[in-house]
């Protein structure tokens, strides 16, 4: 039988949020840390069979944003892409980390790329995931999704349409060859967060701000470029919102990545864990320079 990691399930304030994270244990104090930063309209449960599967060997640390999971706002929090990344750039300071891989997903890409930019020394190397920095990756849809404002008559219908448990099954299943391979936990999950109180309005006004993200790609692109992290791109190519080419897209300002496809949708690891998890065990034993803070 395979050893297990011990995980341990938290919370820490951040800014009066109360951030909830899970966190892996390794076997060895001085084990690379990967921060794994979750998608919508999931959450740090989206990371759990990964972190079975690694947290022996790697200290792997997945929060959930505000307005996700079992993480706790303020009332009177901004729901906006920015103030995600300071929610995320204040717990990784609480926890002290000082150097680490990133995990970026969908929702993370943004949030993740915001934090590197503010502090690109915490950056040991990219694991990417589904998550777009270039409009190459933006699909037709997303791209009018992302155009929405609230000054348009049913721009809301439309973001709320995809805030139901139909909308959020089909974002696990699109593009799956086969769907009996997904737990139905995962979007049943999913779905109880988002209904509860204040998590849809807290959706739709991500959802309106994520035309900020799509004016942020050419910074993103240039801290690509100067920094050159190493990169481990790992792509469902048959994501509806960010399709393949999106991928593709990171090999211009990082040539050395390493790019795998896989046959599967917008959640790739619900289907290709068995793939996807030594991927990222060669990539974090092969970063170089890794050193992390000892503080836990």
């Amino acid at each position: 039988m395979n050893a297990l990691p011990r995980v341990e399930y938290r919370s820490t304030d951040v800014a009066g949020v109360q951030v909830f994270y899970r966190e892996s244990i390794p076997d060895h104090a001085d084990a690379p840390v990967l921060l794994l930063l979750h998608g919508f309209p999931s959450a740090s449960h989206q990371f759990r069979r990964l972190i079975d599967v690694l947290g022996s060997r790697y200290r792997l640390i997945a929060p959930d944003y505000p307005g996700f999971g079992n993480t706790v706002s303020p009332a009177d929090f901004e729901y906006t892409f920015d103030r995600l990344a300071d929610v995320v750039e204040g717990f990784v300071e609480r926890l002290g980390l000082r150097r680490f891989a990133m995990y970026v997903f969908d929702f993370g890409a943004p949030v993740g790329f915001r934090i590197a930019t503010r502090h690109p020394e915490w950056i040991a190397g990219l694991v990417v995931q589904n998550g777009n920095a270039y409009e190459a990756g933006l699909s037709d849809g997303a791209k009018e999704f992302t155009a929405l404002t609230p000054a348009q008559a049913g721009a809301e219908d439309t973001i709320r349409g995809l805030l139901t448990l139909e909308g959020t099954r089909g974002q696990y299943e699109h593009g799956v060859a086969d769907p009996t391979v997904i737990s139905p936990e995962s979007w049943t999950l999913d779905q109880h967060f988002l209904d509860l109180p204040g998590r849809k309005a807290a959706q739709v006004a991500l959802a309106f701000d994520y035309k900020s993200n799509v004016a942020a790609y050419p910074e993103w692109q240039a801290w690509l470029r100067k920094y050159t992290p190493p990169a481990l791109i790992a792509w469902g190519a048959n994501d509806p919102f960010f399709p393949a080419p999106g991928a593709h897209a990171y090999l211009a300002d990082l040539p050395d990545a390493e790019l795998h496809l896989f046959d599967t949708g917008h959640f790739a690891l619900e289907t290709h864990l068995g793939d996807i998890a030594p991927l990222i065990a060669d990539f974090l034993d092969k970063l170089p320079d890794y050193s992390v803070s000892p503080d836990r």
